[in-house]
């Protein structure tokens, strides 16, 4: 069993974010559990894997069953990043049936929505297995929920790009439309203003762009929606000089040409705006 990476969020964090969530589904007043199942009844139940995948969330899971029985058992059986298999058994859990069935929807959500996302990943990071190239997500993520998607991405063995727009420095078409559209001037104003020190990368879309961009001293390019021709001769001017990230228009059937061209890194939004749901179930026994 894997070791467990650090859960982004303190524990008082996350017991008040999944408590909000089990008030949202209105866990407390499960008219249907309370209706049909006598107080005090005990039961079992395995959250099982129903399909291959990598697995995330597992506190927020636990906190969920914990929140509505206190006193029930929780064995771990697979913990986050685990690869999981049809049928792995991640959780075993005893106690209340009532607690067992109103966290069950919760539960659930937070697992299978975290687990599609590391399991997403892990297929782009296997698709570019042999090259130098990383797979990196984006800000392209739910809000409110940041920390916990990009932790995904790191169950699923890729890395995090800037979490904030505090983090870098990161120089897009817009910016440089609002200050006239010279890289240059763009890249001198972020090295007097910014924070001494502060990384500083800048979109670029044509080689021109990335000429002047090297020319005056960016830390790495955004090489965005290029062609992969136009990547290699990107990448061949700035060695040396800063390293490369391309992004726009990558996919599962293109990750893999896209690394080839010696790309340091690969930014893709999809990890977390379009990864679906990995498919896990609580099975009563």
């Amino acid at each position: 069993m894997p070791r467990a990476l650090e859960f982004p969020l303190p524990e008082a964090a996350l017991h008040a974010l999944v408590r909000a969530a089990l008030e949202e589904d209105r866990a407390f007043d499960d008219v249907t559990t309370i209706a049909t199942v006598s107080p005090g009844h005990k039961a079992r139940a395995d959250l099982v894997a129903r399909r291959n995948g990598v697995l995330c969330g597992v506190p927020l899971a636990i906190a969920a069953f914990r929140i509505l029985d206190p006193k029930g058992g929780i064995r771990v059986d697979a913990v986050d990043g685990a690869a999981l298999e049809q049928g792995t058994i991640i959780l075993h859990l005893s106690g209340e049936a009532r607690g067992l069935l109103s966290a069950e929807r919760v539960a659930l959500n937070f697992l299978q929505r975290l687990s599609g996302i590391a399991t997403l990943t892990s297929l782009y990071v296997a698709a570019v297995q042999g090259t130098s190239a990383r797979i990196l997500d984006t800000r392209k993520t739910t809000p409110g929920w940041r920390m916990l998607e990009k932790y995904a991405v790191l169950c699923g063995g890729g890395m995090n790009h800037r979490a904030t727009l505090a983090d870098a420095v990161l120089i897009k078409d817009n910016h440089l439309a609002a200050c006239g559209g010279d890289v240059g001037v763009a890249i001198l104003r972020a090295r007097t203003h910014a924070p001494k020190g502060m990384l500083i990368q800048v979109e670029c879309d044509t080689v021109a762009q990335v000429k002047a961009a090297i020319a005056a001293g960016a830390d790495a390019l955004l090489l965005d929606n290029m062609p992969n021709h136009a990547l290699r001769e990107c990448v061949q001017l700035a060695h040396g000089h800063c390293w490369t990230e391309a992004s726009g228009g990558v996919s599962l059937e293109t990750v893999r040409g896209i690394a080839e061209t010696g790309v340091d890194r690969i930014s893709i939004g999809a990890l977390t705006h379009s990864a679906p749901s990995l498919d896990l179930a609580l099975d009563f026994e």
